[in-house]
């Protein structure tokens, strides 16, 4: 087999053990929210300070979050196999438990974006506030990439699942695009393997593996079935 080179996309079920509701769970965190009110430009446009209070209380849920079993376990992995992440979160936990090399799709919570600019970015710990002014002068909002809005950072997912030896997927419903897309860009005969609670319906793709339990037990799969397809 070729050198290895591990490529992992995640995504809500991997930190729904850490505490983190996600959007597909009967009680997620978008009960009681329209999801186009709260997460579009036009919601924003509509609304920003409805917008703004909604994230600055996922930045307080996330900053009290830690990393589990699952997290960890891809950390110590990058310390046996070259292993590139890919996270649909916006949370900070892969860091948190020690990975290096994180890809965010869809943003982070703990950075904010100038209006004007996409690429003007600035860290935060605490919360934004209508009138937070970015230095060119117009609001600060999120650096979330929300529907309707491009994935600046698809490009370069799609470079590391093109050239991945084994792809991982872990706690995602494969239903948000186009991160859902990005197992179509895998090379044939890659194998790839699937851990979820509740795998999701991927009958046109070849050479799964199906493991169909919570991310943090079913990491413990992994060294067996890695050892096996590697050697």
């Amino acid at each position: 087999m070729a050198k290895p080179n591990i490529v992992i996309l995640t995504g809500a079920g991997i930190s729904a053990e850490s505490g983190l509701k996600t959007f597909r769970d009967s009680d997620g965190l978008w009960n009681g929210y329209n999801v186009h009110e709260v997460a579009t430009p036009e919601g924003f446009a509509k609304n920003p300070a409805l917008v703004l209070d909604f994230y600055n209380q996922r930045r307080k849920d996330v900053a009290k979050a830690k990393p589990n079993a699952a997290h960890h376990f891809l950390s110590s992995l990058q310390e046996q196999y070259p292993t590139k992440i890919i996270t649909q979160n916006i949370d900070n936990l892969h860091e948190k438990a020690g990975s290096k090399e994180v890809l965010h799709l869809h943003g982070e919570i703990f950075k904010m974006r100038s209006v004007a600019n996409p690429f003007e970015t600035y860290l935060i710990d605490g919360n934004i506030q209508l009138g937070d002014l970015a230095p060119d002068g117009s609001q600060l909002r999120p650096f979330i990439v929300w529907f309707n809005e491009e994935v600046p950072m698809l490009p370069k997912a799609i470079e590391w699942v093109t050239e991945a030896t084994v792809f991982i997927i872990i706690g995602t419903s494969l239903q948000v695009y186009p991160a859902a897309g990005l197992v179509n860009f895998v090379a044939p005969n890659t194998p790839i393997i699937i851990i979820d609670k509740q795998i999701p319906t991927v009958s046109s793709i070849k050479n799964i593996i199906k493991i169909e339990q919570p991310a943090t037990k079913g990491v413990e799969s992994l060294p067996t079935l890695l050892q096996s397809l590697l050697s």
